[in-house]
């Protein structure tokens, strides 16, 4: 077995530190975010000591599986459902994948149309368009300006042969907060499946699935300081859905695999931690800060989405004029802070955002525009910090930039 080190090859010795260099300002939470030390410490007893498998029968398996189901305990409480409506996942791209794929295949003979949204993440709106070539029929709802679907709409929408709504709580991109409470009552009024993609809403705003009349619902773990690679599907009682991946019979044979145990005991412990007013108010309060602080110091810029409690706690999205986000956000990156222009999931991806798409905003805007993404770890100095940085390099891109603004003449 070869290993490369500094001193073996010596161009290792250039890029090592780069990989190890932490970056002194984090603000792609919405990405993902960094394990809180308290549940890497709950997790580690899972790897060396307690390993067992949580379907053996074996003292060591019995102890796993006893520690997965406190864990599915802790979940399902944090959203007011039962312990046996949790499916435990590898994360959020899976659990919408089974839960609109399940649905729909379990469902077919009932009906072929499932209703959805222009801004849902990308694993949604692909999994529709695999349903589409499957025979089902999708209709994809346009949103307002600030996000927000039109109940009117949805209403329209749905029809004698749909067996399922999906719409998104927390947008991953500009933070709209749907009200999935308007949403449910008219779900359950046409007597329709309402799913939601919750993995960048959870812990950071209300939800409860009983109160909201949700059928199904994704979660994550690593939005909220848990591992990568778990989380949860909601399936209320009475759901009917097909199983997506086959196998063993583990999780009621919803998801057949060894469940990672070491993985859900860390995503609980991240759900206990995260629980809380506490740490709402405080992004809230560094949010408003760092959105106040931009607006007033620097010209020529909007705030993208919805403002106040509407909008997630951490999450911040600003169109700037004359200047593309990529340049900023490279600045930035320059400075130790790290932000985003998206979704995570589509970064690399150059064409124009589609849900600024959805949201009307012009080419400019949307390719002027950046994602800052706040966590609970995020400190008042970090932000001062950003607000001391970002003017500058605002200023600096746009004397440099070859659009002028004497060549622009509409506003926003």
């Amino acid at each position: 077995m070869f290993v490369i080190t500094a001193r073996a090859v010596p161009w290792v010795a250039a890029v090592m530190p780069e990989v190890k260099m932490k970056s002194k300002v984090y603000l792609d939470n919405a990405a993902t975010t960094q394990v809180d030390e308290g549940v890497l410490e709950v997790m580690k007893p899972f790897f060396s000591e307690s390993y067992g498998n949580a379907s053996s029968l074996h003292s060591l398996g019995g102890a796993a599986k006893k520690s997965l189901e406190k864990a599915r305990k802790v979940i399902a409480d944090s959203i007011g459902a039962k312990s046996e409506e949790i499916v435990f996942t590898s994360g959020g791209t899976e659990g919408n994948n089974l839960a609109l794929k399940g649905v729909a295949f379990a469902n077919k003979d009932e009906g072929n149309q499932i209703v959805t949204t222009k801004v849902e993440h990308k694993c949604v709106l692909e999994s529709c368009k695999w349903l589409e070539k499957q025979g089902f029929n999708v209709t994809y709802l346009d949103v307002n300006e600030e996000g927000f679907v039109k109940l009117a709409e949805l209403e329209k929408a749905i029809n004698e042969k749909t067996i399922l709504v999906s719409v998104i709580h927390g947008n991953n991109e500009v933070g709209t907060i749907n009200d999935l409470m308007k949403i449910g009552e008219v779900c359950r009024k046409k007597g329709i499946y309402f799913h939601t993609d919750a993995c960048q809403s959870f812990t950071k705003t209300e939800l409860n699935v009983k109160k909201m009349n949700l059928d199904l619902v994704t979660l994550n773990g690593h939005k909220i300081h848990g591992p990568k690679g778990v989380g949860a599907l909601y399936v209320g009682e009475g759901v009917k859905l097909d199983s997506w991946q086959h196998g063993g019979f583990q999780e009621n044979g919803l998801r057949a695999g060894t469940e990672n145990v070491p993985g859900i005991v860390g995503f609980a412990e991240a759900v206990k931690l995260a629980m809380g007013s506490k740490h709402i108010v405080k992004m809230r309060k560094l949010r408003d800060k760092l959105i106040k602080g931009v607006l007033e110091k620097i010209p020529d810029v909007k705030i993208n989405g919805p403002t106040g409690e509407k909008r997630l706690c951490n999450n911040i999205h600003f169109s700037f004029r004359f200047i593309e986000g990529e340049a900023i956000g490279a600045s930035l990156g320059d400075k130790g802070i790290s932000s985003s222009t998206g979704s995570a999931c589509s970064e690399r991806d150059l064409k124009p955002s589609y849900v600024l798409k959805a949201l009307g905003l012009s080419h400019e805007n949307m390719n002027g525009s950046l994602r800052l993404s706040l966590s609970r770890f995020t400190t008042e100095k970090e932000i001062d910090h950003v607000l001391k940085v970002l003017p500058r390099i605002v200023k600096r891109l746009r004397e440099i930039s070859p659009c002028g603004k004497e060549e622009e003449e509409h506003v926003f």
